[in-house]
């Protein structure tokens, strides 16, 4: 079995890989029949050189490899007929703008296997970069802050060697006494929860959080059941809520009234209500003046995301009575971070941590028959065909959704 690290293509240029050098001598030395090439990459956190100095093999032959490992979509040009790819296809729901990528997949009879659904049997995924987007998305909504409100300044985290470092600048500012909420307890919300506690900042629950008022910053991290009600008043919780999402309606609004600076990093799925509307954004009682977009479903369940932001210019101001982009500075602005490929800017570190669990979780299915069922979960396409798990994208490739 001969895997092969492609070259990351897509534009913005992401720094991000599959696999380090430590991860692939580790393969090599479980898995005697396994090799490794390593496409050149003059972009790659890990040079060249570094996977040359732990005896990988770097060389533009991808087309002698049997499975080639990715992190973003790979350009239609560029993919490889006839091959297996691992890589984020971004087309699971339907998204519009890689309709050609996945019908171009589908001609050139490409097996491809999303990273977004490599996942357990009961349906948890597996590997994903979701704690690097938390923990940089909270840090760089904290700089959203400090610019919005002149009140500090931080470097960009790109700037930055790793995590501690950024927690270490961090904890150099002195922030007012304001109330941070979080949305979401899965690996996006508890990247963030720790940028959190590694500023010492004191975490209360619900109830304090909306009627007492503090001498500190403070900051509650809530979940489905605490910002969303049942329309039927009956008692719900995060089961109902995923299995019947229609039967529920937002309950956001009391939060929207108390909080300074929101961090969205909840996951977001298809049917549920969303959290706040752009009627509640114009609503005088609306409090909130920063948004950390971690999830970044535009024009979805954070009115305010209207556009994804980028690494080079990462905020931008919505205006909630014209419902439209101006300056964040304006004192009427909501300051809105909502970059899309948050990870990025801690290449070495979420590529080391996906890396692992890539390692753990997918490798040995390549060697023991896919005994747990990981590659067939995974695999969307097959033989120029839609598998029958995501047969569902059909009238989405052929244009009627």
């Amino acid at each position: 079995m001969r895997f092969g690290i492609i070259r990351e293509r897509k534009e913005p240029p992401d720094r991000r890989v599959v696999l380090s050098p430590e991860a692939c001598q580790k393969i090599l030395a479980t898995y005697k029949t396994a090799e490794i090439c390593v496409e050149p990459s003059p972009i790659r956190t890990f040079s060249d050189s570094e996977y040359n100095s732990k005896g990988i093999t770097v060389a533009s032959k991808m087309e002698e490899c049997d499975v080639l490992l990715g992190v973003k979509e790979v350009p239609i040009d560029a993919l490889i007929p006839g091959k297996r790819y691992f890589f984020f296809s971004h087309t699971i729901k339907k998204q519009s703008y890689n309709r050609k990528l996945l019908r171009a997949i589908l001609e050139k009879r490409i097996e491809l296997y999303d990273h977004e659904v490599i996942t357990d049997s009961k349906g948890i995924r597996l590997v994903a970069f979701g704690r690097y987007a938390g923990i940089v998305g909270a840090y760089n909504g904290f700089r959203a802050l400090g610019l919005k409100q002149d009140l500090f300044e931080l470097p960009k985290a790109e700037s930055l060697k790793d995590l501690e470092a950024l927690i270490v600048a961090l904890r150099k500012v002195q922030l007012p006494n304001i109330k941070i909420l979080l949305t979401g307890k899965g690996r996006v919300g508890n990247g963030a929860k720790e940028i959190l506690d590694g500023m010492h900042l004191k975490k209360v629950n619900v109830e304090a959080f909306l009627h007492q008022n503090f001498q500190e910053p403070v900051y509650c991290q809530i979940d489905t059941s605490e910002y969303n009600k049942r329309k039927d008043a009956k008692r719900g919780n995060k089961q109902d809520f995923f299995k019947n999402p229609q039967d529920y309606s937002s309950n956001f609004f009391r939060f929207a009234k108390v909080t300074d600076f929101y961090i969205a990093g909840h996951f977001y799925g298809q049917g549920a209500p969303y959290l706040f509307t752009r009627e509640d954004a114009k609503n005088p009682e609306f409090k909130i003046k920063v948004v950390a977009d971690i999830s970044c479903d535009v024009d979805g369940p954070v009115a305010s995301t209207i556009r994804a932001s980028t690494i080079a210019d990462p905020i931008y101001g919505y205006d909630p009575i014209t419902e439209n982009e101006m300056d964040y500075k304006a004192p009427n602005a909501i300051a809105v971070m909502a970059v899309d490929n948050l990870p990025c800017e801690l290449p070495r570190d979420s590529s080391n941590g996906f890396g692992n669990a890539f390692l753990k979780h997918v490798i040995p299915s390549f060697f023991n028959g896919d005994q747990d069922g990981i590659l067939q979960r995974a695999r969307m396409t097959q033989n120029g065909k839609l598998t029958e798990r995501y047969r569902y994208l059909q009238d989405f490739v052929d244009g009627k959704s």
